[in-house]
């Protein structure tokens, strides 16, 4: 069995941690009885300075044929961002249908958590994001520019079916972990569409009766990761949310450079995007340092979901026993001095 990985790697470290992984990704698939084979795309801020656009008018069409795409990130500080991800990551996003964000934050053994009393198994938590629409749908505009009355207006979407995706998503995996569900909306302030949401948590909660639904307001929700942790398991979330939050998960749980992400088209009719969350990183871009862990386990997700436990099992084990190794190697972020390649190369030793 072949997989035909379509490769982004980007803009800041994308391109290191994701020239560091590839070769963990290919002996992980090797021992398991498989090959990667990857296609590279270099588009990104480089391309779009030089050319006007993030990637070319047929990327879609260049990427749908392939089996899964691995990302590295996006951003430059020389280009606003909403210029960046509307040019590249969203459209990716909207245009497969990824609709489900899947993004873990465990505080792994050896790992030190800013948080005081917590050890390695303390936390782990599992967000769903609904990635295509709420607050992140392009909808709106601004009129009457440079004029004292200048408007902006921004209007979020919520469609039954992707929040029923997403949330159906997250029970599912409620029920295959501790049974808890926790269901984080603003629907005091926001009356339409956070209401519309929960009505879709309660509709759907009915086909799961073993799930405990906790039901938290954003600004509670964001206290209480830092507060308790511990208690969370399986989080649903909107867009704008979900990424928040698993923003501050990733820091109680020791690193941005730990936190992997998984965009899923349900449906599986186009391919699904694997990514690290930490971003391009320009202020350690270049320095070799940059952690490649988060996007390793982003392909341990990338396996999972090709159906090949077995060798996504390996990369995530390998992430946590050199973790839990005092004397591996380890970047910068985690309170080491190794560079990205002695990670990936002990990485590599252990599978």
């Amino acid at each position: 069995m072949t997989y035909d990985i379509a490769i982004v790697p980007g803009d800041g470290i994308g391109p290191a941690v994701v020239d560091a992984t590839l070769p963990v990704v290919d002996t992980a698939a090797a021992a398991r009885g498989f090959d990667v084979e990857t296609t590279r795309y270099d588009w990104g801020t480089e391309r779009y300075l030089a050319e006007g656009t993030m990637m070319p008018e047929d990327g879609l069409d260049r990427l749908a044929s392939h089996d899964a795409i691995l990302l590295g990130a996006v951003g430059h500080p020389d280009v606003p961002d909403h210029v960046t991800l509307n040019g590249l990551l969203l459209p990716i996003r909207k245009g497969f249908d990824q609709s489900v964000c899947k993004r873990p934050s465990v505080l792994f053994e050896g790992v030190d958590s800013p948080l005081k009393g917590y050890e390695g198994g303390d936390i782990d938590i599992l967000v769903f994001r609904e990635n295509t629409e709420g607050e992140y749908a392009d909808v709106g505009g601004r009129e009457h520019l440079g004029f004292d009355n200048e408007v902006a207006i921004q209007s979020a979407v919520y469609t039954r079916r992707s929040t029923e995706r997403v949330v159906r998503a997250a029970f599912e995996a409620a029920t295959e972990r501790s049974g808890h569900l926790t269901n984080v909306t603003k629907s005091n302030a926001q009356a339409h569409g956070m209401v519309f949401w929960d009505d879709v948590v309660t509709a759907v909660s009915e086909e799961y009766p073993d799930v405990e639904v906790e039901r938290l307001l954003v600004d509670a929700a964001s206290m209480d990761l830092v507060r308790r942790p511990d208690e969370f398991d399986v989080v649903v979330a909107s867009n704008l949310f979900g990424d928040i939050l698993t923003d501050v998960g990733a820091i109680v749980t020791g690193s941005m450079g730990l936190a992997a992400s998984a965009n899923v088209d349900p449906g599986r009719d186009h391919p699904s995007m694997f990514e690290p969350v930490h971003g391009s990183a320009f202020d350690i871009t270049g320095e070799g340092v940059a952690n490649p862990l988060a996007t390793v386990l982003s392909a341990s997700l990338m396996f999972e979901h090709l159906h090949e436990g077995a060798a996504a099992a390996a990369l995530w084990d390998a992430v946590a026993a050199q973790l839990a190794d005092p004397d591996a190697p380890r970047t910068p972020d985690l309170g080491g001095s190794a560079t990205t390649e002695a990670v990936a190369t002990d990485l590599r030793d252990r599978l």
